[in-house]
């Protein structure tokens, strides 16, 4: 059964941190680009960070370089997103996926005071 599970999520405050987690089962890992994305609500889903096969390549969008650092683990089929300074703007469903095929369901990111 194919599966990526995301985790980490919660609410924080302002400032906090956050690091999310997702686990890659039922599918080949370490052959394909990752990423994370994320869905406020009313929005569209948009592109957070992607890591390259290797983790030698990395792109953040805009609104988060400098405070979000994506990783991975091949071995484990794995891929993190740490969050810090975290504001009430990153509030949003965040989502892996590998490639240009697979999702996670999703975790939900909650900043508020």
């Amino acid at each position: 059964q194919v599966r990526l599970v995301e985790s980490g999520g919660g609410l924080v405050q302002p400032g906090g941190s956050l690091r999310l987690s997702c686990a890659a089962s039922g599918i080949s890992f370490s052959g394909y680009t990752m990423g994370w994305y994320r869905q406020a609500p009313g929005k569209q889903r948009e592109l957070v960070a992607t890591i390259s096969t290797s983790g030698l390549n990395i792109n953040y969008a805009d609104f988060v370089k400098g405070r979000f650092t994506i990783s991975r683990d091949n071995a484990k089929k794995m891929v993190y997103l740490q969050m810090n300074s975290l504001k009430p703007e990153d509030t949003a469903v965040y989502y892996c996926r590998r490639g240009n095929t697979y999702w996670g369901q999703g975790a939900q990111v909650t900043v508020s005071s």
